[in-house]
């Protein structure tokens, strides 16, 4: 038998009562409380707590009217920034990303790229600046001196001129594997940064200026 918490009736009438069952009810909290001289009243219910809406900000890769790119291409290994170049530019247009919205610069290393997106990005023309380059290993730690000062320049110039300034720059320990990072297997990076500058800009046209 399902016992129901409720006033019972009299021992005299319990044998003619019908215990009936009750519909549940929602329970609700209140409380008041002053604090600093002001009195506070709270009421919460127990089935819903309201929040506060969180925003979310996020680029846009749809959104591309008026945005204007300039991609940083390092000349040496040209046989792999030529093709990180070429699928930086297809993507653009598959994003519908006018021509005459990007201006290609070229460099004679990677070394050289991270100043020349700085005064891009400084200039305030771009809304990004992408930056292609490939350094292999060789059989000395040039690579590694190079291999951190692109990475620290390419980062110092987005800091410094607020323009996001996306890095596309290849560390490779051998050819091969360039080549497989620049259409090869391995896809093609420039494409996948073009798409990263798209959003990035976006980002920051649409929320962040």
């Amino acid at each position: 038998m399902d016992v129901v918490c409720s006033s019972l009736p009299s021992p005299r009438s319990r044998s003619s009562a019908a215990i009936l069952p009750r519909k549940p009810t929602a329970l609700s909290f209140s409380s008041s409380f002053q604090f600093q001289g002001f009195v506070v009243d709270r009421k919460q219910s127990s089935s819903s707590i309201q929040t506060a809406a969180v925003r979310h900000l996020v680029g846009s890769v749809t959104k591309t009217q008026g945005l204007r790119f300039a991609v940083v291409v390092a000349r040496f290994n040209e046989i792999v920034t030529k093709p990180l170049l070429e699928g930086a530019l297809d993507t653009f247009r598959k994003y519908s990303v006018n021509e005459e919205d990007i201006d290609v610069v070229w460099v004679p290393g990677s070394f050289e790229i991270g100043i020349v997106a700085e005064r891009l990005g400084k200039s305030r023309n771009y809304h990004a600046i992408l930056c292609i380059g490939a350094v292999i290993r060789g059989d000395t730690t040039h690579y590694d001196a190079v291999a951190n000062s692109v990475a620290s320049g390419v980062l110092s110039a987005g800091l410094n001129s607020g323009v996001p300034c996306i890095f596309g720059v290849l560390t490779c320990e051998n050819m091969d594997q360039a080549l497989n990072r620049a259409g090869g297997k391995s896809g093609n990076k420039g494409a996948e940064c073009a798409l990263t500058a798209i959003e990035m800009a976006s980002l920051f046209d649409h929320h962040l200026k």
